[in-house]
Protein backbone atom coordinates (compact mmCIF):
# COMPACT_ATOMS: atom_id res chain seq x y z
CA UNK A 1 0.00 0.00 0.00
CA UNK A 2 2.56 2.72 1.02
CA UNK A 3 4.70 1.67 -2.02
CA UNK A 4 1.44 2.44 -4.06
CA UNK A 5 0.95 6.18 -2.71
CA UNK A 6 4.56 6.73 -3.52
CA UNK A 7 4.61 5.67 -7.08
CA UNK A 8 1.29 8.38 -7.20
CA UNK A 9 3.12 11.15 -6.18
CA UNK A 10 6.67 10.48 -8.29
CA UNK A 11 3.90 10.33 -10.96
CA UNK A 12 1.94 13.69 -9.81
CA UNK A 13 5.64 15.52 -9.50
CA UNK A 14 6.42 14.57 -13.02
CA UNK A 15 3.40 15.85 -14.68
CA UNK A 16 4.00 19.03 -12.80
CA UNK A 17 7.61 19.54 -14.09
CA UNK A 18 6.98 18.63 -17.91
CA UNK A 19 4.98 22.02 -18.79
CA UNK A 20 7.41 23.55 -16.99
CA UNK A 21 10.33 22.15 -18.75
CA UNK A 22 8.32 22.66 -21.99
CA UNK A 23 7.98 26.53 -21.91
CA UNK A 24 12.11 26.72 -21.25
CA UNK A 25 12.61 25.21 -24.33
CA UNK A 26 10.59 27.46 -26.45
CA UNK A 27 12.53 29.56 -28.70
CA UNK A 28 13.81 33.32 -27.06
CA UNK A 29 12.67 34.84 -30.87
CA UNK A 30 9.37 34.25 -29.76
CA UNK A 31 9.91 36.03 -26.47
CA UNK A 32 11.46 38.61 -27.56
CA UNK A 33 11.27 41.93 -29.80
CA UNK A 34 13.53 41.82 -32.66
CA UNK A 35 16.13 45.34 -31.28
CA UNK A 36 15.83 46.66 -35.18
CA UNK A 37 12.20 47.09 -34.92
CA UNK A 38 12.15 50.01 -32.72
CA UNK A 39 15.06 52.02 -34.42
CA UNK A 40 13.12 51.50 -37.92
CA UNK A 41 9.71 53.11 -36.65
CA UNK A 42 12.28 55.48 -35.56
CA UNK A 43 13.95 56.57 -38.47
CA UNK A 44 10.53 56.01 -40.27
CA UNK A 45 9.07 58.78 -37.99
CA UNK A 46 11.81 61.29 -38.29
CA UNK A 47 11.25 61.01 -41.82
CA UNK A 48 7.99 61.65 -41.72
CA UNK A 49 8.66 65.26 -39.22
CA UNK A 50 11.54 66.32 -42.17
CA UNK A 51 9.34 65.73 -44.94
CA UNK A 52 6.15 68.05 -43.21
CA UNK A 53 9.24 70.62 -42.00
CA UNK A 54 10.20 71.15 -44.98
CA UNK A 55 8.34 74.22 -46.39
CA UNK A 56 5.88 73.66 -49.40
CA UNK A 57 6.82 76.65 -52.15
CA UNK A 58 2.76 76.87 -52.38
CA UNK A 59 2.73 78.06 -49.14
CA UNK A 60 4.37 81.11 -49.39
CA UNK A 61 1.79 81.83 -52.60
CA UNK A 62 -0.95 81.48 -50.34
CA UNK A 63 0.96 83.22 -47.68
CA UNK A 64 1.11 86.43 -50.24
CA UNK A 65 -2.30 85.80 -51.44
CA UNK A 66 -3.81 86.06 -47.94
CA UNK A 67 -1.26 89.40 -47.38
CA UNK A 68 -2.87 90.78 -50.59
CA UNK A 69 -6.19 90.13 -49.84
CA UNK A 70 -6.03 91.91 -47.07
CA UNK A 71 -4.44 95.38 -47.75
CA UNK A 72 -6.95 95.70 -50.24
CA UNK A 73 -10.03 94.38 -47.98
CA UNK A 74 -8.80 97.53 -45.83
CA UNK A 75 -8.13 100.17 -48.29
CA UNK A 76 -11.94 98.70 -49.55
CA UNK A 77 -12.84 99.70 -46.39
CA UNK A 78 -11.30 102.99 -46.35
CA UNK A 79 -12.65 104.13 -49.29
CA UNK A 80 -16.07 102.91 -48.33
CA UNK A 81 -15.58 105.24 -45.03
CA UNK A 82 -14.97 108.15 -46.96
CA UNK A 83 -16.96 107.68 -49.56
CA UNK A 84 -19.97 108.14 -46.79
CA UNK A 85 -18.30 110.62 -44.76
CA UNK A 86 -18.50 112.67 -48.47
CA UNK A 87 -22.00 111.24 -49.11
CA UNK A 88 -23.19 112.48 -45.01
CA UNK A 89 -21.52 116.45 -45.72
CA UNK A 90 -22.72 116.49 -48.89
CA UNK A 91 -26.35 116.12 -47.45
CA UNK A 92 -25.45 118.39 -44.30
CA UNK A 93 -24.53 121.29 -46.89
CA UNK A 94 -27.64 120.47 -49.30
CA UNK A 95 -29.72 120.84 -46.26
CA UNK A 96 -28.10 123.85 -45.21
CA UNK A 97 -27.85 125.69 -48.77
CA UNK A 98 -31.75 124.89 -49.65
CA UNK A 99 -33.60 126.99 -47.65
CA UNK A 100 -31.21 129.73 -47.82
CA UNK A 101 -31.58 129.91 -52.03
CA UNK A 102 -35.40 129.49 -51.49
CA UNK A 103 -35.61 132.30 -48.98
CA UNK A 104 -33.57 134.28 -51.25
CA UNK A 105 -35.29 133.65 -54.29
CA UNK A 106 -38.80 133.82 -52.64
CA UNK A 107 -38.01 137.44 -51.18
CA UNK A 108 -38.25 138.67 -54.75
CA UNK A 109 -41.71 137.77 -55.11
CA UNK A 110 -43.24 138.98 -51.36
CA UNK A 111 -43.55 142.35 -52.60
CA UNK A 112 -46.03 141.28 -55.50
CA UNK A 113 -48.39 139.35 -52.90
CA UNK A 114 -47.97 142.42 -51.12
CA UNK A 115 -49.29 144.62 -54.35
CA UNK A 116 -52.02 141.76 -55.04
CA UNK A 117 -52.97 142.77 -51.61
CA UNK A 118 -53.17 146.31 -51.75
CA UNK A 119 -55.07 145.68 -54.80
CA UNK A 120 -57.81 143.42 -53.50
CA UNK A 121 -58.40 145.92 -50.71
CA UNK A 122 -59.08 148.84 -53.09
CA UNK A 123 -62.56 149.51 -54.49
CA UNK A 124 -63.13 147.47 -57.63
CA UNK A 125 -66.14 148.28 -59.99
CA UNK A 126 -65.77 145.77 -62.48
CA UNK A 127 -66.33 142.34 -60.94
CA UNK A 128 -64.52 140.43 -63.76
CA UNK A 129 -61.43 142.71 -63.10
CA UNK A 130 -61.62 141.82 -59.41
CA UNK A 131 -61.72 137.95 -59.46
CA UNK A 132 -59.12 137.45 -62.26
CA UNK A 133 -56.82 139.46 -59.47
CA UNK A 134 -58.07 137.48 -56.83
CA UNK A 135 -57.10 134.38 -58.99
CA UNK A 136 -53.83 135.84 -59.92
CA UNK A 137 -52.94 135.92 -56.22
CA UNK A 138 -54.25 132.34 -55.16
CA UNK A 139 -52.16 131.19 -58.27
CA UNK A 140 -48.94 132.90 -56.60
CA UNK A 141 -49.45 131.73 -52.86
CA UNK A 142 -50.07 128.26 -54.02
CA UNK A 143 -46.92 128.30 -55.31
CA UNK A 144 -45.30 129.66 -52.34
CA UNK A 145 -46.99 126.80 -50.66
CA UNK A 146 -45.26 124.26 -52.56
CA UNK A 147 -42.28 125.61 -51.60
CA UNK A 148 -42.89 125.38 -48.25
CA UNK A 149 -43.64 128.87 -47.68
CA UNK A 150 -45.89 129.88 -45.57
CA UNK A 151 -47.74 133.49 -44.62
CA UNK A 152 -48.59 134.47 -40.95
CA UNK A 153 -50.01 137.92 -38.89
CA UNK A 154 -53.31 138.12 -38.25
CA UNK A 155 -54.94 141.03 -35.93
CA UNK A 156 -55.50 138.86 -32.84
CA UNK A 157 -52.40 136.88 -32.63
CA UNK A 158 -50.09 137.52 -29.55
CA UNK A 159 -47.64 139.66 -30.46
CA UNK A 160 -43.66 137.59 -31.01
CA UNK A 161 -41.17 139.34 -31.10
CA UNK A 162 -38.98 136.67 -33.26
CA UNK A 163 -41.15 136.97 -35.81
CA UNK A 164 -43.37 140.28 -35.65
CA UNK A 165 -42.05 143.63 -36.24
CA UNK A 166 -44.01 146.68 -33.99
CA UNK A 167 -44.07 149.85 -35.64
CA UNK A 168 -47.07 150.86 -33.64
CA UNK A 169 -48.58 150.71 -30.04
CA UNK A 170 -52.34 151.19 -29.60
CA UNK A 171 -54.43 151.91 -26.17
CA UNK A 172 -57.31 149.30 -26.81
CA UNK A 173 -59.56 148.26 -24.44
CA UNK A 174 -61.08 145.41 -26.51
CA UNK A 175 -57.55 143.46 -26.94
CA UNK A 176 -55.16 142.11 -24.17
CA UNK A 177 -52.04 143.90 -24.29
CA UNK A 178 -49.62 142.19 -26.66
CA UNK A 179 -52.05 141.22 -28.89
CA UNK A 180 -52.25 142.34 -32.54
CA UNK A 181 -54.01 145.03 -33.37
CA UNK A 182 -53.36 145.46 -37.01
CA UNK A 183 -50.87 144.01 -39.88
CA UNK A 184 -49.62 146.50 -42.24
CA UNK A 185 -47.45 143.84 -43.92
CA UNK A 186 -47.81 139.82 -43.41
CA UNK A 187 -44.65 137.86 -42.62
CA UNK A 188 -43.58 135.03 -43.92
CA UNK A 189 -41.45 131.31 -43.09
CA UNK A 190 -39.94 128.57 -44.61
CA UNK A 191 -39.93 125.89 -41.91
CA UNK A 192 -38.77 127.29 -39.17
CA UNK A 193 -36.85 130.15 -40.86
CA UNK A 194 -38.43 133.91 -40.83
CA UNK A 195 -37.74 135.12 -44.57
CA UNK A 196 -39.71 138.57 -43.68
CA UNK A 197 -40.94 139.85 -39.90
CA UNK A 198 -44.65 140.94 -39.89
CA UNK A 199 -45.23 144.70 -39.85
CA UNK A 200 -48.16 145.25 -37.23
CA UNK A 201 -49.42 147.71 -34.74
CA UNK A 202 -49.64 146.51 -30.86
CA UNK A 203 -52.32 146.83 -28.12
CA UNK A 204 -50.57 147.91 -24.67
Amino acid sequence: MEEHNQNQAEELERETQEPEAEAADMPQAEAEVDPQQPDEAKEEKKGWRDRLKKEDPRDAQIKKLQEDYAALNDRYLRLMAEYDNFRKRSQRERDAIYPEATAAAVSGFLTVADNFERALAAECKDPEYKKGTELTYKSLLDTLEKLKVEAFGEPGEPFDPNCHNAVMHVEDESLEPGTIAEVFQRGYRLGERVIRHAMVKVAN
